[in-house]
């Protein structure tokens, strides 16, 4: 069953449309425009990119926001209304786990007092920048086996208030930010902040992320 992957850049689509396809996935690229729906597949994948606009939690940009990309914000918001409705899986990633918790009911940090620690910018994308804490019990946990994982880092943002219905499965272990929500009771809705497909080309314990979302098709 194919995979939903949103992208704003199809070079950058790709690189999560080849972590899917090395643990048997199916994806479907698709740019977010105006109309996209997800048919015939079987689970959406939200990727990274630009920030979501404040104005969906309520709040004026900040000097340090980007630009919006309010079509984007729209399709992706449509796409997590109906996967859920349909009861699909979804995994989001970096902005797509900022946008699932803002179109939700929640909010954002717009940029964070510890961003020199979250946003590593390093010539390979896949180097681990710090450690997250996973909580025991949660869907995240039986992916991991284990309750700390080494994960890389590029974001400013992150999630401030969470949005009805998600709980934080693991927080970076420094300044205690959200790194990784999920949806308890549903079959697989889980949201990361950090980079899974960067890593998962040669980290086994990352690609367990891609695996269990295709396993949930």
């Amino acid at each position: 069953m194919s995979v939903l992957v949103v992208y704003r850049e199809l070079e950058d689509g790709r690189r999560y449309a080849d972590a899917l396809e090395l643990v048997g996935g199916d994806p479907l690229l698709a740019e977010a425009t105006a109309g996209l729906s997800l048919g015939a597949a079987g689970g959406l994948l939200l990727t990274g990119g630009s920030d979501v606009n404040p104005a969906l939690y309520h709040e004026m940009a900040q000097p340090e926001t980007d630009t919006p990309d309010d079509e984007r914000d729209a399709v992706e918001g449509h796409l997590i209304d109906e996967a859920l409705t349909r009861g699909l899986p979804v995994f989001a990633i970096c902005r797509g786990m900022q946008i699932l918790n803002a179109h939700l009911g929640g909010t954002l940090t717009q940029h964070l007092a510890t961003t020199a620690f979250h946003r590593r910018r390093t010539e390979d994308r896949g180097l681990p920048a710090h450690a997250v804490a996973i909580a025991p019990g949660t869907l995240l946990a039986t992916i991991a086996g284990t309750s700390e994982w080494q994960v890389n880092s590029r974001h400013h943002q992150a999630v401030a208030r969470l949005a009805p219905g998600l709980s934080a499965c693991a927080r970076s272990e420094d300044d205690q930010t959200i790194e990784a929500v999920e949806m308890p009771g549903r079959r697989f809705v889980l949201a990361v902040q950090w980079h899974p497909e960067d890593q998962a080309l040669r980290d086994p314990e990352q690609r367990k992320l891609f695996q269990s979302f295709v396993n949930a098709l």
